[in-house]
């Protein structure tokens, strides 16, 4: 059973006894979430990411939801990618497809990845206007705050260093506030080119769920979640604060070790 507990602006907080149980949570949340969705616009939009982070959606594969999900009614983004080929192991597209998307019965059509043979910043512009395109015809929503896109989820991991998507800590992309979409080219992991959500768009989204696991993240967990003093680094994962839409946290007990004494309730 997962412990569960509201911690002020930082959303919600499910810690996990093992990965198995945060994959099956997981899956269920995804699975709500969609049918919510399908059911309000007839479609469900959701961005992914890389990392473990599609490995740990690996249940929705399995029995029930590869039955039960509507999976016709998925369009499928990322929030960042590498500008790489899409069979390159590096690729987020290729961790997706081989990991989820090629074993269940999501429409070719409906899954949008990046232009892999042009540079990262023509990308990023191909993909913002390919979004555009998809926020003019519903398919994905608008923000009624702002012009950005709405996502119906976001699905975020988080590194070591606090990064979420490819918005590193100290790069100025932190602080893109006009393009939906933008670009780097010094990664400091590699490979080095890569497109980005900003962050007006991943706080705009309906829900961003962030999976973080292991105890490598656990600094980074509780620097990015526990109410720290000013003179604390500034994770980028502390920026994702959905403006109108929900925040959830998925971890498992090691990433969520140096939590400060949060009261979780079963």
């Amino acid at each position: 059973m997962a412990l569960s507990g509201i911690n002020n602006d930082r959303g919600e907080l499910r810690v996990h006894e093992n990965l198995d149980e945060l994959r099956t949570d997981l899956a269920d949340y995804i699975a709500e979430l969609s049918e919510a969705a399908v059911k309000e616009r007839g479609v469900f939009a959701i961005a992914l990411s890389g990392g473990s982070l599609i490995s740990l959606m690996g249940k929705l594969c399995e029995a029930p939801y590869n039955k039960t999900v509507d999976w016709a009614k998925w369009y499928i983004f990322w929030a960042d990618e590498r500008v790489v080929a899409k069979n390159h192991s590096d690729s987020n597209y290729k961790l997706a497809k081989d990991g989820l998307l090629s074993k269940v019965p999501i429409v070719p059509s409906h899954v949008h990845s990046i232009n892999d043979s042009v540079s990262a910043e023509e990308a990023a512009d191909e993909y913002m206007f390919v979004i555009r395109q998809l926020v003019k015809t519903r398919v994905v929503s608008v923000s009624d705050i702002s012009d950005c896109p709405k996502f119906d989820l976001i699905l975020l991991g988080m590194g070591p260093d606090g990064h979420v998507a490819s918005l590193y800590p100290n790069h100025p992309v932190l602080d893109e506030t006009d393009e939906w979409v933008t670009f780097i080219t010094d990664s400091p992991k590699p490979p080095p080119e890569r497109i980005t959500f900003t962050f007006p768009v991943i706080n705009s989204a309906s829900n961003v769920v962030m999976v973080v696991t292991g105890e490598s993240k656990a600094e980074a967990v509780h620097l990015a979640i526990d109410n720290i003093g000013p003179d604390c680094p500034s994770l980028p994962a502390r920026l994702v604060q959905p403006t109108k839409g929900k925040l959830v946290w998925f971890l498992d007990k090691p990433a969520a070790s140096k939590l400060d004494g949060h009261q979780f309730s079963d």
